[in-house]
């Protein structure tokens, strides 16, 4: 697989459910890099992280650009945070790193923080999604 379909196969087998297959395109040593820095080195930590800030989420993906082995994806956000309202329009962009088939490293950034900090862009008041 070239680095943007182990990129784009990882985020489908995770908003699917699939997490061995998706922990499957990770590297024994994968480092991801959340926003304020948060280094997570394995799906079970992110899952872990993940739990009080959200019920759900799912990546709607806008564009994908590769060079090399570096894949960045970007697009936008929807789901339903932890007390159960939803959000919708949240942008985010994810840096992969692909070295010998695997992800090596994966860099996120998004407006979530905006968001559940009461910002204004977006659908984050709670309406359907």
């Amino acid at each position: 697989m070239s680095p943007r379909d182990v990129a784009l196969a990882f985020l489908a087998h995770l908003a699917g459910g699939r997490i061995d297959a998706a922990r499957a395109l990770l590297a024994p040593d994968v480092r991801m890099i959340f926003p304020g820095g948060v280094v997570l080195r394995s799906l079970d930590e992110l899952a872990a992280w993940s739990r009080p800030r959200y019920r759900s989420i799912a990546k709607r993906i806008d564009r994908t650009d590769c060079s090399g082995a570096t894949v960045h994806v970007s697009g936008t956000l929807e789901g339903t945070w932890s007390d159960g309202r939803s959000f919708s329009g949240i942008r985010f962009v994810d840096r992969f790193d692909v070295r010998d088939g695997l992800i090596a490293r994966q860099e996120v950034w998004n407006d979530m923080a905006e968001h559940r900090a009461g910002g204004t862009a977006g659908n984050a008041s709670g309406g359907d999604v």
